[in-house]
């Protein structure tokens, strides 16, 4: 009996540690054995590094794993199997495959969502009523973006200067390079011409700082309230002299357009004229 017994605690024990080991496997993995999870698709261009349980995160907390891969003419599919039920993910949503660095490292899908989250709004991605144009709804197909690894920005560099060498960029850069010497050293010059010029016009300068303190000096001696005073009564004055002068020409406009003074003036102009004939006779 005691065999027995402790030949049934060795068996449960074991049966309970490969239990144990199986769902700590799972759980490192990011499956899980739940009605609670639900499904979304992302194409991606190139899948480098994805396999089936792939983790998927989102700002870095595991949210699920890749359940399946499917290749197609146009993509490579991802099934994409979230783990929690009540994850409201704000469109516009696209995933992205990262690595811990990037020299390398496991693969993982990062769900980015880029929408303003709303407040009060309260849907479960599972459901039928899914608002699929505001929030991640099961079934839905996103955008992938593929790993920026090292080889890829390497190739992408080989890339473009193969381009860069058809092309002869670098010649029309090296030019560029010397039109711009060019016009550096032509500015320098302008730049010389430029000091000579403001050297000659100093006592210009000189001349007319000295003219405007002397119309500040004037200003400053108008706003003296004597001299104000005194603008005003000789303003006054002429105002008056000028009012005289208007009635005295009147008077004499009067006096020119008299006919019988006219007349008697020229009477006397003749008398006088004929006494100074007989005065030199």
């Amino acid at each position: 009996m005691r065999r027995s017994y402790r030949d049934a605690i060795v068996g449960f024990s074991l049966i309970g540690g490969v239990v144990i080991f199986s769902g700590l496997t799972f759980w490192l993995k990011g499956l899980t054995v739940s009605s609670s999870t639900w499904q979304v698709t992302a194409n991606f261009n190139d899948a480098t590094g994805l396999s089936e349980g792939t983790p998927v995160t989102f700002r870095g907390i595991q949210i699920g794993h890749v359940k399946k891969i499917i290749f197609t003419p146009k993509y490579v599919q991802a099934e994409i199997k979230v783990s929690k039920k009540n994850l409201m993910l704000f469109k516009p949503i696209f995933a992205k495959v990262e690595t811990s660095s990037l020299l390398g490292g496991d693969a993982a899908i990062s769900i980015i969502s880029e929408g303003t989250p709303i407040e009060g709004l309260v849907y479960s991605p599972k459901k039928d009523n899914c608002p699929s144009e505001i929030i991640l709804c099961k079934d839905d197909v996103i955008k992938g973006y593929g790993l920026e690894n090292i080889s890829k920005l390497t190739g992408e560099l080989n890339k473009l200067i193969n381009q860069a060498g058809s092309q002869e960029i670098i010649s029309k850069i090296i030019t560029s390079i010397e039109q711009f010497d060019s016009t550096q050293a032509n500015l320098d010059e302008l730049i010389k011409l430029s000091k000579k010029e403001l050297i000659k016009a100093q006592p210009i300068i000189q001349e007319l700082t000295k003219t405007v303190d002397h119309i500040n000096s004037i200003l400053s001696s108008i706003d003296d309230p004597q001299v104000l005073s005194d603008i005003k009564l000789t303003a006054n004055s002429i105002r008056s002299f000028t009012a005289k002068l208007d009635r005295i020409t009147d008077r004499v406009d009067v006096l020119i357009n008299d006919d019988d003074l006219t007349n008697a003036l020229k009477d006397a102009a003749i008398g006088i004229g004929k006494l100074f004939n007989d005065i030199y006779k």
